[in-house]
């Protein structure tokens, strides 16, 4: 037939300039097709002009947001942000008989771990079909159920965390190490309160909790460095050492340990802070102090509490405090004098401690970050912190982050430069009057970026999922965190996945309850895993990994971007 678009003599009827601004009112798949009828419309449909508005459109990014660095062009990014998401559903895992709560894969992507409240701990090989290796029954432990895994760095060992059974306000609970050679049982360690969780610290050490009540509302919890092999028989040979030891205040814990590598800075910077500024909705305190102020020697502490304490006989304190106020006073002029000063930075190549914490009330509402030093990362030398003076009784943090809300969950990029926090905020001006009663917490879930090597938040909250349990059975939401995507699950049944430089969300991932935890491959971002409390666990690939797996051998080449773009827009 004639071809439409051209004229007798072979010359286009319609100018360029018009065909862009015709393809300017098409969606993206339109203009692809219309890319198909001739050469003309075939080079404006790739126009980078013509991509660059389609993409801020269809994806709806604010403009001043600049292309993602990587990016060649408008069209491949495009193209990446459609058919690069694990948003396909390509497996469902029905092997756990109760709420999978945690997911966690292999360095080497080719296994990973489920936890889950029927009490086993379950290794799954990774291979195009998921298959499971191994199911361990904690059962015969006295655990009331499996909460979290972690691999070591050479993928020899698997850590284990869970619940011993007992009452409900009950908080021990325990860590084991699983060979994942033969699957044997290498060790077990107490752990208290249960979702200080526990991690690697090294690829034979582990760090654990303890708690150890000093009043109603004041505690101390001490974080032990426990080698994995724990049946070393030398008297030369510590098994297990204090690395910290930190108050608590206001009925607060420490819980969710987790440790960031300094020396995995020096990746790239990402522009994670474009965009039109945001007010930061969450505060950074440096508590390292390089001036000549030191703590208050425990004399001069002493002096200060005795000060307090006759101005309350002697009724000059008013209002009267109450006992919780009172307890919280005595307990922070007593530490004034016996707590150690944060070291000075030694070296970028240290590691960090993180952990949720709060100094106002139970609910976890700061992240406190404190420097492990290279002679603290091995079990050998002083046991039981020998090493500090008779006065010291406690270590303080390097930094404290307050985001003015519940944390319910925390996670670190790839290169442990970014941390993502999960938070439901308070109200704006909430303020603290009793520690046990904390301030209501809002149903959307707020995503929080920290830059770990400036210490400063450095993005817009992301905010798509939902959370409804109050305050006292909020429960822990894990996320996860890929070169280019970050990922929640939510109490709204559905798994999230945003872009980490447009700050937009990309997917949501259906399932029929809670999505408690989610997992992206750390050898293939485009293979995500979620956990849910209907007791599955579903593979999520994305659209280009599917079109590969199903298409037929020998294979030919792949179907192009644009037809399959079409075919589901239809």
């Amino acid at each position: 037939g004639q071809n439409v678009t051209m004229d007798e003599g072979g010359a286009p009827l319609l100018p360029d300039s018009l065909v862009y601004h015709i393809f300017l009112n098409l969606g993206p798949a339109d203009v692809l097709a219309a890319g198909l009828v001739c050469r003309q419309w075939q080079a404006v449909s790739r126009d980078e002009f013509l991509w660059r508005e389609q993409f801020y459109r269809y994806y709806q990014v604010a403009r001043d947001v600049p292309r993602h660095p990587a990016a060649t062009s408008w069209y491949e990014e495009f193209r990446r942000l459609y058919d690069t998401v694990p948003c396909v559903e390509v497996q469902t895992l029905k092997e756990h008989t109760d709420q999978v709560l945690h997911l966690s894969f292999s360095h080497s992507g080719c296994q990973f771990a489920s936890c889950s409240k029927d009490c086993t701990v379950k290794i799954w090989s990774n291979d195009l079909v998921v298959s499971l290796l191994h199911s361990a029954d904690m059962r015969p432990y006295n655990w009331s159920y499996t909460q979290f895994s972690q691999f070591n760095m050479d993928d020899s060992l698997l850590l284990v965390s869970g619940v011993f059974l007992g009452p409900h306000n009950s908080s021990s609970g325990e860590i084991t190490v699983i060979s994942l050679d033969t699957f044997a049982l290498l060790s077990r360690v107490r752990n208290k309160p249960y979702d200080v969780f526990g991690c690697w610290l090294t690829e034979t050490s582990l760090i654990s909790g303890n708690l150890h009540r000093i009043g109603e509302i004041t505690s101390c919890s001490v974080l032990w460095l426990n080698n994995a092999f724990q049946d070393v028989e030398s008297e030369n040979v510590n098994v297990v050492k204090r690395l910290f030891k930190i108050q608590n205040l206001n009925a607060s814990t420490i819980r969710t340990v987790m440790v960031a590598d300094c020396s995995r800075f020096d990746s790239p910077d990402l522009l994670l802070d474009a965009g039109s500024p945001a007010a930061p909705s969450c505060q950074v305190f440096d508590l390292g102090s390089n001036s000549e102020d030191e703590a208050p020697a425990p004399g001069r502490a002493k002096e200060g509490l005795r000060r307090f304490l006759d101005d309350i006989l002697d009724g000059r304190v008013r209002p009267p405090l109450s006992d919780n106020v009172l307890e919280t006073r005595v307990a922070e002029l007593l530490a004034q004098g016996h707590t150690r000063p944060p070291e000075p930075v030694a070296s970028d190549r240290n590691k960090y401690l993180i952990f949720t914490t709060g100094c106002l009330t139970y609910s976890p509402h700061q992240i406190g970050i404190k420097q492990i030093l290279p002679h603290q990362m091995t079990t050998a030398g002083p046991v039981l912190g020998e090493e500090r003076g008779a006065d010291e009784f406690f270590d303080s943090l390097d930094h404290v982050i307050d985001v003015h809300g519940h944390i319910i969950g925390m996670g670190l990029s790839p290169d442990h430069r970014y941390l993502y926090v999960n938070s439901r905020s308070w109200p704006s001006g909430a303020v603290v009057a009793d520690p046990m009663q904390p301030p209501p917490i809002a149903e959307e879930i707020d995503l929080h970026v920290f830059d770990l090597k400036t210490m400063q938040e450095v993005k817009r909250a992301l905010r798509a999922h939902r959370a409804y349990t109050p305050n006292d059975e909020c429960f822990f939401i894990f996320l996860d965190v890929s070169r280019d995507f970050v990922a929640s699950g939510a109490e709204d049944r559905h798994g999230y996945i945003w872009d980490r430089h447009y700050n937009i969300c990309l997917a949501k991932l259906r399932h029929e309850d809670v999505v408690n935890s989610v997992a992206f491959s750390p050898r293939e971002q485009e293979l995500l895993l979620t956990a849910s409390d209907d007791a599955t666990i579903k593979a999520w690939r994305s659209p280009r990994t599917v079109r590969a797996l199903q298409a037929p051998r020998p294979r030919p080449r792949p179907r192009p971007f644009f037809s399959w773009f079409a075919s589901q827009r239809r």
